[in-house]
């Protein structure tokens, strides 16, 4: 038995455009329109999630506009700020060698070279320079620069596991 699909955040809706239910989206793909090529999309917001099959846009500006189906005016179009947009992990590509979705990551159990626990990749964070694992246990939360080769010397994601050289007091 499999659990739920993962969910990879992929975007937001963040306003609307017209008056025929057209959104404005915040995309974390590269290039950004790339958001269209997986589908279909959970919208989640606080008030519940959608399913949304079909979603179509272009570059308008500094942003993209997407045109959504089943929202034809901008009260329903309105309704839909905030949503984040979340594909199944299984419909993005396979991470290049040497490349793991921070999806991938979250939930592995992490350990020092010397085998000493430190608890599981709660989620990451950029920091412009380099990413940062944020490792929780029961007790404590660790950042862990992401910097293969330097602190991180093994990722076996079919292990389920991290090494890192890290001193666990640290």
């Amino acid at each position: 038995m499999t659990g739920p699909a993962k969910l990879v955040l992929l975007g937001k809706v963040v306003g609307v455009h017209g008056i025929r239910g057209e959104v404005k989206l915040e995309s974390y793909t590269e290039p950004r329109t790339q958001i269209f090529r997986y589908q279909p999309w959970q919208l989640r917001s606080a008030t519940g999630e959608t399913t949304i099959t079909g979603s179509r846009g272009r570059e308008q500006g500094k942003g993209i506009v997407a045109t959504l189906p089943g929202i034809a005016d901008r009260d329903a179009a309105a309704a839909l700020i905030g949503s984040e947009i979340r594909v199944e992990r299984s419909a993005l590509p396979a991470a290049a060698p040497g490349e793991y979705y921070w999806v991938d990551l979250e939930g592995l159990a992490v350990e020092t070279v010397q085998g000493v626990p430190l608890g599981t990749v709660s989620h990451l964070v950029a920091t412009g320079a380099n990413d940062v694992l944020v490792v929780k246990d029961a007790r404590r939360e660790r950042l862990i620069p992401f910097l293969v080769g330097s602190f991180v010397t093994q990722v076996d994601l079919g292990g389920g596991r991290l090494v890192v050289d890290w001193d666990p007091e640290f």
